[in-house]
């Protein structure tokens, strides 16, 4: 028995499972869960002809693009917006449970006018280049505004011409504020003042810098998703996780003994990895995500099943037990390393062309088969080592060989 090879494996061994149940269940609820798991805002709208623009799928197809700009403009987790059909798109908004106020910055048509005392119409929002909420020295809340060259120079003669006038802000028809010219402004920049809060004029910059929808758009359906729901979901995710990660822990032991049991320590370093990456690149975890995990799980176990079956095999042969394990690994590289990357690669397809949480079930799988495949190959061969190194079990038995299985002893520098 070396003492010195023990005693580092049972450090090893015990600074990981340590690891894991302090810091397991907090890095897993810190991370940020999509509307299946928290609830939110489930909305439908549905585009209609009117006699100014007709619903056509270029039309679609830009307003599916400003809602996407608005609602990441929000700073939302995991948001889903697809079309449905011809006319319709779908809007999910994780974690926020009031309709209305996803409403007020998703639905507006946001056509922006300034206009003369006489109605007239000068400049739209299409001349605008840019719209940021602000908070003037005195503390007012207002959106200032940047146009475009063309949209300066036009904004330069309406304030040319009516010095001592008032000019009109208006939105979809409403008036937002409306000013008097005290004196030309140049330069392309205005603001809107009336805000009463920065949020408020920050929803305000995300529909005038977002642009005007193409088309007209009525809200037919709204549904909010509770936190039962979403707690629901999350409990049953939870169970499942720990179902899974529970069979595969005694299945690895009941079959590969203390190979397996290796196995196992090295699975809780790589949840505690990938939870740990999930956190870092500030994912949002859906329920498909969480089958993402499940699934990268099972491939990781995989990789170790490949590990072990060779390793077997070689200490069949008569091989010591460090020259087995050494064999067993380089034999099983090849195929690890192929059924990976071709998963990997599903998962960049998936990335690339999938929508929601499409993309977060590739991200889960995609994250968790390259730490895999990591702690497979490195951190399971390093433990394996200091155990067999240790030279304490010497029959193959103890590593899922067969009773009648016999292994040479271990040299001292085998």
């Amino acid at each position: 028995m070396r003492k010195g090879e023990f005693g580092k494996l049972i450090i090893v061994v015990a600074v990981i499972v340590g690891l894991f149940i302090a810091f397991v269940s907090p890095l897993a609820y810190s991370i940020r869960q999509g509307l299946d798991l928290q609830g939110g805002t489930h909305v439908v709208l549905e585009a209609e002809d009117t006699p100014e623009a007709q619903v056509n799928d270029d039309a679609m197809e830009r307003v599916t693009h400003i809602m996407e700009k608005r609602v990441n403009e929000l700073g939302l987790t995991e948001p889903i917006i697809q079309r449905q059909g011809e006319r319709r798109i779908i809007v999910e908004l994780p974690g926020i449970n009031d309709p209305d106020k996803a409403i007020q910055v998703i639905g507006k048509t946001a056509m922006l006018e300034f206009k003369d005392e006489e109605g007239n119409t000068v400049l739209t929002g299409t001349d605008l280049k840019d719209a940021k909420e602000q908070t003037d020295q005195s503390g007012q809340n207002l959106v200032a505004l940047e146009f475009s060259d063309e949209g300066g120079q036009k904004f330069g003669e309406l304030t040319s011409k009516n010095v001592g006038r008032r000019i009109a802000i208006l939105l979809d028809g409403e008036v937002l504020t409306a000013p008097n010219v005290n004196e030309p402004i140049m330069g392309g920049k205005a603001v809107i003042t009336g805000s009463r809060t920065l949020e408020e004029a920050h929803n305000l910059a995300i529909l005038l810098s977002s642009g005007a929808l193409p088309v007209k758009v009525n809200i037919i359906e709204t549904r909010t998703v509770g936190p039962t729901l979403g707690q629901d979901s999350k409990d049953k995710s939870e169970f499942a996780f720990s179902i899974g990660i529970g069979a595969v822990l005694l299945f690895m032991i009941a079959f590969y003994r203390l190979s397996g049991f290796i196995a196992d320590i090295s699975l809780m370093a790589y949840v505690l990895m990938l939870l740990a990456a999930l956190k870092f690149l500030d994912a949002t975890l859906t329920l498909p995500g969480v089958a993402g995990i499940i699934l990268s799980i099972g491939m990781a176990v995989d990789a170790n099943v490949l590990i072990f079956e060779h390793f077997k095999e070689e200490l069949k042969t008569g091989k010591t037990m460090r020259m087995a394990m050494n064999s067993g690994f380089k034999r099983a590289f090849t195929t690890i390393f192929d059924s990976n990357i071709t998963t990997i690669i599903a998962s960049i397809v998936l990335f690339m062309f999938g929508t929601g949480s499409i993309r977060g079930f590739a991200i889960t799988l995609g994250l968790g088969v390259i730490l895999s495949m990591i702690t497979a190959i490195s951190l399971t061969q390093f433990m394996l080592k200091l155990l067999i190194g240790a030279n304490i079990f010497h029959n193959p038995f103890f590593f899922g060989a067969g009773m009648g299985s016999t292994a040479k002893e271990v040299p001292h520098n085998a």
